[in-house]
């Protein structure tokens, strides 16, 4: 399935690039017209990105799940906080959450996810 990713200070993309599979950066997906399993990196203290909101508002169609990224610094309440948003606001699941660059275990967790 397509990975289709935001990433601010570049955490998100490096572990898609770990994955090694089909990704679009939010920015290259403009045309859109295939499922896809969404990957962010969440705002501030829980917030999804805005790049991420004007993405889904017009490309929300064909999303099948969100995988998202946080840090624990910011409390639990905020950890990932943007995934949970996501799937609650489009009725997809949070799949995966990952602590902000992943370690080689999200990895193989994610790999099986999408296989």
């Amino acid at each position: 399935m397509l990975v289709v990713y935001a990433s601010r200070g570049g955490n998100v993309a490096s572990l898609v690039n770990s994955l090694n599979v089909r990704a679009l950066n939010i920015d290259e997906a403009k045309d859109l017209k295939e499922d896809y399993i969404l990957f962010t990196y969440t705002d501030g203290l829980g917030e999804v990105p805005s790049e991420v909101e004007e993405f889904l508002n017009e490309h929300s169609e064909h999303l099948k799940g969100v995988i998202a990224s946080g840090d624990m610094m910011y409390g639990e309440e905020n950890y990932c906080a943007a995934g949970d948003k996501i799937a609650m606001m489009y009725g997809v699941p949070c799949l995966y959450k990952f602590e902000n660059g992943g370690t080689n275990e999200d990895v193989e967790a994610i790999l099986k996810l999408l296989s």
